[in-house]
């Protein structure tokens, strides 16, 4: 449960220092990635989110023709940098590099610091205290034959009572689901399939900056602002593929990398309509709200990390890793936290509550101290509709379904269709922009 725990940090090293391997330039070396026989046809990427970006600058590598037509403003996907708030920039989305053995190891190695985890750097809010420990071990989600139930109903079943609740609310958020959400199963089958290490390292710039000056820089005459794709037409020889403009993009392979509530949300018409099975699998993979919240205060009041809030369960330090003076706490919200507060309909409100809540830990002092703050709700992003996929009761193997080719035409990438556990990451959508880059061209 922890190899993503965002939470506990303390001591920083260099990636360098530990010895990575050389994956992201020797992966695009593969055989079949670079194997004789040409194929000189068009191929269209739908969003340039990690996913659709990696694969275009594979598909530039293998001088195939290619345009990636992406509905938002701005490419990156659910990475995002946040500039002028404090004195040194802030990822609005993905901030984490997840393990040393990953495809982006090699691109990070001079760009990241390690995160070491240390027990006494977090604080938890516990029957209305700052407490150093809990009474009772709530690391109970890795074993052998768990139930498939719910993280909350499971906790409950253990012995963990409501006064635990939000804290078994933040481990679940950790995974980006709600705990009345997220399978114990389900998430456990897809945590022992994870082999890119335990170790996690954060930006000292932004994680955004990685993809956007090794990557998109690269291929940005490639891609397509505003394009807004409402319909995919594979019933030909040649796939036509629809803007909301009315514009029509022929293509000979479409490699699709939406997030999967769009999917979810039939925000795209596939003509003929994907099969069944398909369709009810991308219903099965879990995608809840999520936001962060940057509270800017004009000195540290608070502990690094705090878990367990009722508004908020996990409060971060944003100022760990980075070099500034600017005093900023995160507040990550996912599922049900999320969705509460974005029922209240302004940023306003969304900061009141927490600001209510940090001068109940604090004795007023959040307020006394607060400056300014901003907002990033991704769930409510028109393109995007969430943080991060998750396994929900009764998913059964629906990743696989999810992500498997159409006709061979039509390919699927992006986080919620990573099969190897290294969803919910930035490299895990990177490993299968390239995984489809590969089907595709088996194609040929």
């Amino acid at each position: 449960m922890n190899k993503r725990h965002f939470l506990r940090l303390s001591s920083y090293l260099t990636l360098g220092s530990i010895g990575l391997p050389q994956l992201f330039l020797t992966s695009c070396s593969e055989d079949t990635l670079f194997a004789d026989g040409a194929f000189d046809g068009e191929v269209l990427i739908i969003g340039a989110g990690a996913a659709g970006l990696y694969a275009g600058y594979l598909l530039q590598q293998r001088g195939i023709s290619f345009k990636i037509l992406e509905a938002d403003s701005r490419y990156g996907g659910r990475l995002g940098k946040l500039t002028g708030f404090a004195d040194y920039p802030l990822d609005l989305g993905a901030q984490w590099l997840h393990g040393a053995n990953n495809i982006l190891s090699d691109l990070a190695v001079h760009s990241v610091v390690k995160v070491t985890l240390d027990d006494g750097g977090e604080k938890y809010w516990f029957n209305n205290a700052l407490v150093d420990t809990l009474p009772q071990n709530v690391h109970i989600f890795e074993a052998e034959d768990l139930p498939d139930l719910s993280f909350r109903d499971y906790a409950l079943q253990k012995g963990l009572g409501e006064e635990y609740q939000y804290i078994i609310e933040q481990i679940a958020g950790d995974q980006g689901a709600a705990a009345s959400r997220l399978s114990v199963y389900y998430n456990n089958k897809e945590e022992e399939n994870w082999n890119s290490g335990d170790e996690d390292f954060k930006f000292p710039a932004t994680y955004f900056d990685l993809l956007d000056q090794n990557i998109a820089a690269l291929i940005s005459e490639e891609i397509r602002l505003n394009t807004v794709v409402t319909e995919i037409d594979y019933s030909g020889d040649v796939i036509l593929v629809k803007d909301d403009q009315d514009n029509t993009y022929p293509a000979d392979r479409v490699l699709v990398t939406v997030p999967i509530t769009i999917l979810k949300h039939n925000r795209i018409n596939f003509i003929p309509a994907l099969p069944t099975e398909k369709t009810a699998a991308f219903q099965k993979i879990g995608m809840d709200a999520g936001m962060k919240v940057f509270l800017k205060f004009s000195r540290k009041f608070y502990d690094e990390n705090i878990i367990g809030g009722r508004i908020c369960a996990a409060y971060a330090d944003e100022s760990v890793g980075k070099t500034g003076n600017d005093h900023i706490l995160l507040a990550f919200l996912m599922g049900e936290q999320a969705e509460r507060l974005t029922a209240l309909g302004s940023d306003q409100a969304i900061v009141n509550q927490l600001l209510e809540e940090l001068d109940e830990m604090y004795t007023g002092q959040a307020s006394l101290a607060f400056l300014a703050a901003h907002v990033e709700n991704w769930g409510t992003k028109p393109f995007i509709g969430g943080a991060y996929s998750y396994s929900t009761v009764g998913m059964g193997d629906a990743r696989s379904i999810a992500a498997q080719p159409v006709a061979d035409k039509l390919f699927f990438a992006g986080e919620a269709m990573n099969t190897n556990g290294h969803h919910q990451s930035v490299h895990g959508a990177v490993e299968t922009g390239y995984r489809e880059v590969i089907n595709l061209l088996k194609t040929v």
